[in-house]
C-alpha cells in the first residue's frame, strides 16, 4: 500500500512538472521581476490570488487560459508570446534593438571585440544593397521600400553569418517579417535608456534631426518610446544603459547571453 502511495505521488509530481507549465512559470516570473512587482501587486492587477500566482511561478499551477490571459494583460504580454518557440541559439548571432541613442554601436562594438566576433550595422548593409545612402533611400523610395531592403539585407546577413553582433535600426520591431526573423534566428537584446539620455547621446553624435524644427521634440520622443516599448519587450534580453559606464552594460550583456544560451 505504501509503495502504491509513493508511486502515485511520483506520477502526480511528474504531471505537475510539465514542460509547458515550467515555461509559463519562467515567463511570468521573469516579466514580473523585470517590472519589479511583488506577487501581491501582480495579484491586484490581474485579479488572480497571490497564493495561486506563487504556485504558478513555481511551475505547479495549472492555470486556465482565461486566467492566464488576465495575468498576461496585467503584465502587458501578448498571450501567444508565452508559448513562442525559443530562439535558435546554435547560430550565435546577437541582434541589438532599441532607439537611436540606446548605445547599440558602443556596446555592440565592445561586446564583439571582447568575444572575438564580427560587428555589423544593418543600416550599412542596407546602403550596400541599395547602392545609396539611407537618406536617398527614404527621399527617393520611401519607408516601404526601406523596409523591403531591410528584410532583404537581414536575410542575406543571416545566410552568411553563423556568429556575430548585428546592430539594427530602431523601427525594425514594427516590421513583422524582419522582427520574426530576428527573434527566430538570433538572440535579441533590447538596449534602452531614459528619454533624456537618448536625446543627449544623439545630439552628442552631431545629429540635430531629432530637434530641428521640433518645439516638442522631447514629448515626441517619450511618445515614441512608449508606443514601441511593448514590441521591444519581446526581445530575449533587456538591458538598461542609463547612468552606467558602457563596460558595465557589456558585462551584464555577457552574463545574460550566457544565461539564455545555458
Amino acid at each position: 500500500m505504501l509503495y502504491l502511495l509513493l508511486l502515485l505521488c511520483i506520477i502526480l509530481r511528474m504531471s505537475i512538472a510539465h514542460p509547458i507549465l515550467q515555461k509559463i512559470a519562467q515567463r511570468i516570473k521573469g516579466a514580473r521581476s523585470e517590472r519589479k512587482w511583488s506577487i501581491r501587486e501582480l495579484a491586484e492587477r490581474s485579479g488572480v490570488s497571490p497564493r495561486f500566482l506563487t504556485t504558478l511561478e513555481s511551475g505547479e499551477g495549472n492555470i486556465s487560459v482565461v486566467r492566464l490571459s488576465d495575468v498576461c494583460d496585467a503584465l502587458g504580454i501578448p498571450l501567444h508570446d508565452i508559448f513562442a518557440p525559443a530562439p535558435d541559439l546554435s547560430r550565435g548571432v546577437i541582434a541589438l534593438v532599441g532607439l537611436k541613442g540606446a548605445g547599440k554601436s558602443t556596446l555592440g562594438k565592445a561586446f564583439a571585440a571582447q568575444q572575438d566576433m564580427a560587428y555589423s550595422e544593418l543600416d550599412e548593409l542596407i546602403e550596400e544593397e541599395a547602392g545609396m545612402s539611407l537618406g536617398e533611400v527614404f527621399s527617393l523610395h520611401g519607408e516601404e521600400y526601406y523596409r523591403r531592403m531591410e528584410l532583404e539585407a537581414l536575410q542575406n546577413y543571416l545566410s552568411r553569418h553563423d556568429r556575430g553582433v548585428l546592430s539594427t535600426g530602431g523601427g525594425i520591431v514594427t516590421h513583422d517579417k524582419s522582427w520574426e526573423l530576428l527573434s527566430d534566428q538570433c538572440i535579441t537584446v533590447w538596449l534602452h535608456a531614459s528619454p533624456e539620455e537618448h536625446m543627449e547621446r544623439v545630439l552628442q553624435q552631431g545629429d540635430q534631426r531629432p530637434v530641428k524644427g521640433r518645439a516638442n521634440a522631447m514629448d515626441e520622443l517619450r511618445l515614441l518610446l512608449q508606443s514601441r516599448e511593448r514590441l521591444y519587450r519581446k526581445a530575449h534580453i533587456h538591458i538598461s544603459t542609463s547612468h552606467r559606464p558602457p563596460m558595465e552594460s557589456v558585462t551584464e550583456l555577457v552574463q545574460e547571453v550566457q544565461n539564455v544560451g545555458g
